[in-house]
């Protein structure tokens, strides 16, 4: 019924920058809040960021200052823009999205995740 895809992981030098994608497909009424995880190796998994549907953010404070959550509501899309990359931003990414569909009623949907490894 729902998809979510994320695209745009990789490799790159800390002190780089990578932008992360999550577009949202299926049988969508409407999407609340719009979130992007990771999950290091032998850590549990952690919110990053967290856009709702009013657009306010907030953000964990490892991050803060450095990562950006955006919404393109015309294409159920969120982004994640990541500057100043450290060696402990590695993990792999997930997006999750509370989303109304068939059962009328918010759900919660992950993506497949997407790697993101910062060299030192």
């Amino acid at each position: 019924q729902v998809q979510l895809v994320e695209s745009g992981g990789g490799l790159v030098q800390a002190g780089g920058s990578l932008r992360l994608s999550c577009a949202a497909s299926g049988v969508i009424f409407s999407i609340n809040a719009m979130d992007w995880y990771r999950q290091a190796p032998g850590k549990q998994r952690e919110r990053v960021a967290r856009i709702i549907s009013g657009g306010s953010t907030n953000y964990a404070d490892s991050v803060k200052g450095r990562f950006t959550i955006s919404r393109d509501n015309t294409k159920n899309t969120t982004y994640l823009q990541m500057n100043s990359l450290k060696p402990e931003d590695t993990a792999v990414y997930y997006c999750n999205s509370e989303i109304v569909s068939v059962l009328r009623r918010p759900q919660s949907f992950w993506g497949q995740g997407t790697q993101v490894t910062v060299s030192s």
